[in-house]
């Protein structure tokens, strides 16, 4: 039971601590794309522990966890004078009754919303293209008659970026083409998608923070992600400008629009111009972000049994 009680405390304890220090990274000098997987990962990490506790619970003896733990457990049985295995068996029953019903429920909502986000980007989509001109790109971009600077992205089987004639009578060449990427940067990193899954598993487990500010974080990340590859493209000025003169008023909820999210963190982020790393670091970095912070709730689960170790365990000699 030490086991398992050590994995669920320290999935409780990532799911309400990582959030605080995701928080304060700075994000106008971090890689965006590294501090996205920072999140997910940390979310699959904090998941897979408190379901690998709920599991240890029901297995019998709780599997040939090695001689460390074992003296563990005996030294924890020694100070508790025993567990009733009936009390071990209620409690994997009911954690499993748990995991069960938050998987179903986190099906549902991630079901339901698919399909009404599909429902309206049709809806959207149907009434776009009648009054759009359609640029048979990749991907395919729909240009609306309309004076006022505006451009967003779609997503679907085929990803759609819309945008406005109004972007190239307010905007030099090279930000229209800065707009262009921004969007087609959104569709490549399947953006829409990410944003999406962080809406459902807050929508399922809106108790823990991780998840409840999960979606919040995915949209400004997303956003100065497909920034730095619109600045590789085309410069930090060209962006700048497409920002602040783009408007997101009339984008729809389904939508990433280029000026609706984190406008000021992303306008700070381009005036100090942080140097891109190469492709090899930017893997590497990320890939050790993601090790890290999936690791994380078990590495704390080890300290936590180390701890409970030196608390319960007699010193020698005494």
């Amino acid at each position: 039971m030490t086991v398992a009680v050590a994995l669920l405390g320290s999935a409780a304890l990532a799911g309400w601590l990582v959030p605080r220090w995701l928080a304060r990274v700075d994000l106008r000098r971090r890689d965006p794309r590294m501090l996205i997987v920072a999140w997910l990962m940390s979310m699959a990490g904090v998941a897979f522990a408190a379901v690998a506790g709920v599991v240890l619970l029901l297995i019998p003896n709780h599997g040939n966890v090695g001689h460390f733990v074992a003296a563990l457990h005996h030294c924890w049985d020694a100070v508790r004078h025993g567990s009733p295995p009936d009390v071990e068996a209620l409690g994997g029953v009911m954690g499993s009754a748990v995991v069960v019903a938050m998987t179903a429920r986190l099906t549902i909502i991630a079901v339901r919303g698919a399909r009404k986000r599909a429902n309206r980007r049709r809806e959207h989509l149907s009434v776009l293209r009648l009054a759009g001109r359609k640029d048979n790109g990749s991907p395919a971009t729909l240009w609306l008659a309309h004076d006022q600077p505006l451009a967003f992205s779609m997503a679907g089987r085929q990803g759609v970026i819309v945008a406005t004639e109004g972007l190239h009578r307010h905007l030099p060449d090279e930000s229209v083409a800065a707009v262009l990427a921004h969007e087609r940067a959104h569709l490549r990193g399947r953006h829409h998608l990410l944003v999406a899954v962080t809406d459902a598993l807050r929508a399922a487990l809106p108790f823990v923070p991780l998840f409840h500010q999960a979606p919040t974080a995915m949209r400004e990340l997303a956003e100065l992600a497909a920034d730095v590859a619109a600045v590789r493209l085309h410069g930090a000025a060209a962006v700048q400008a497409a920002l602040t003169t783009c408007v997101s008023s009339q984008a729809p909820g389904v939508a990433l629009a280029m000026a609706r999210d984190a406008i000021d963190v992303r306008l700070a982020r381009l005036r100090n111009a942080p140097q891109t790393a190469s492709g090899l670091r930017r893997a590497m970095s990320c890939g050790l972000t993601g090790v890290v912070a999936a690791a994380g709730p078990l590495l704390t689960a080890a300290t936590l049994l180390i701890v409970m170790g030196v608390a319960t365990c007699p010193i020698a000699g005494s």
